[in-house]
């Protein structure tokens, strides 16, 4: 395939002839610049284009480093949430590419993937994140094979993860799980007025994630059935935008019953927000947002993170927002509730999930579990 170029006034145009269509064949003929250079770059990129059937490079010659990236930009960026968007792009430049970014795609084998996982469980880091670094590797080369067809078969069929020490599993310290009496000192520590009163006694109450709690819209609430409704997230950008995103499973779409003493905080704080709308008039920030500043802007996750480092260095309490939710299940569990139930509650997909991170770690249990084996000893 050929084409020309030839200048039209001021700029430079490419045209060739493509395949025939119905029989016939097309010209095409397009702006390629304002000189006669960057019409002839541009010509070699469109007859190209047209060659390898729109492939951005040519697979046989690819690095991984360039393979990720347009794997991220073609299936991660249309298909994923932000935040898995964003959980992907962190395991790439941190955990993969350092690795094997120089090498090309083709000459990648199930050992050069293997060692990522080895070294990176030798470095200490979690078997969670070892496990997202093997879902990434996975799910990337997968695509390599099908439906890019830039390799034959995937080198990830054959690695696994490292095995860890099972006795090493996650306990009230690691999930900063904390007392009563520490969430009295810090009641007493945030004042009403506090941007971080609101959200903390949400989390406390229900369980509910950090996105979760943002994204909350007086709609969400129930007064009359006494429940939340949970089917949206607040999310940040990079920077400090914030947008509204959908959950990111469809078991975190959930309804849950709260009790009257956050109905009460709850009531009192949206009568608050009315009298701050009048005092603020134009000034004020119409939205519908149930955790809002006096003024009426709402609530961001990156505002909570804020407040959390704070009040931990005041109060000497370690904990993060997300220890508000490990706490809520634990006090639930220590004191009777159903498993399943806090499953729900919690908007895990399966209850191996809320089993594996609760179940060890509810000391209150296992000493009924004893006392009810040493009542049926001495009544024998």
């Amino acid at each position: 395939m050929e084409g020309s170029v030839r200048r039209k006034g001021s700029k430079w145009y490419y045209s060739f002839e493509g395949p025939k269509i119905n029989g016939k064949r097309k010209r095409y003929e397009r702006v390629g610049g304002y000189t006669k250079q960057k019409a002839l770059d541009a010509l070699r990129k469109a007859l190209n284009e047209f060659e390898e059937a729109g492939n951005v490079f040519d697979p046989t010659e690819a690095s991984v480093h360039d393979y990720f990236n347009f794997w991220y930009e073609d299936y991660v960026v249309r298909n994923l949430k932000y935040n898995t968007q964003e959980n992907y792009r962190h395991t790439m430049e941190l955990h993969i590419l350092p690795y094997i970014g120089k090498y090309k795609l083709k000459a990648i084998t199930p050992a050069n993937l293997q060692r990522i996982l080895d070294s990176e469980f030798e470095k200490g880091f979690a078997k969670s994140t070892v496990q997202i670094i093997k879902t990434v590797l996975n799910t990337a080369f997968k695509h390599a094979v099908y439906p890019y067809q830039f390799i034959k078969q995937s080198p990830t069929q054959y690695i696994k993860v490292p095995k860890y020490d099972v006795r090493v599993g996650k306990t009230r310290d690691s999930l900063k799980i904390f007392s009563l009496e520490d969430f009295k000192k810090m009641n007493e520590h945030v004042v009403q007025a506090s941007d971080f009163y609101i959200p903390m006694h949400i989390a406390f109450h229900t369980g509910m994630r950090r996105g979760e709690v943002c994204g909350l819209t007086w709609d969400d609430i129930s007064f009359e059935d006494e429940t939340i409704k949970i089917e949206k997230i607040m999310i940040m950008k990079r920077g400090t935008k914030y947008s509204i995103d959908t959950p990111k499973t469809q078991s975190s779409y959930r309804t849950i019953s709260i009790g009257q003493t956050l109905i009460n905080i709850l009531k009192k704080h949206k009568l608050k927000q009315s009298e701050n709308r009048l005092f603020y008039g134009k000034q004020y920030h119409e939205s519908n947002f149930v955790c809002t500043k006096p003024n009426g802007n709402p609530i961001t996750p990156s505002i909570i993170k804020w407040h959390c480092e704070r009040i931990r260095t005041e109060t000497d309490i370690d904990f993060t927002f997300h220890s508000f939710r490990h706490t809520h299940a634990t006090m639930l569990l220590e004191n009777g509730a159903k498993m399943k139930d806090v499953k729900d509650r919690l908007g895990h997909s399966r209850i191996s999930t809320t089993m594996d991170i609760y179940s060890h770690i509810t000391k209150k249990s296992k000493r009924e579990t004893v006392a009810i084996f040493e009542n049926y000893l001495q009544n024998e």
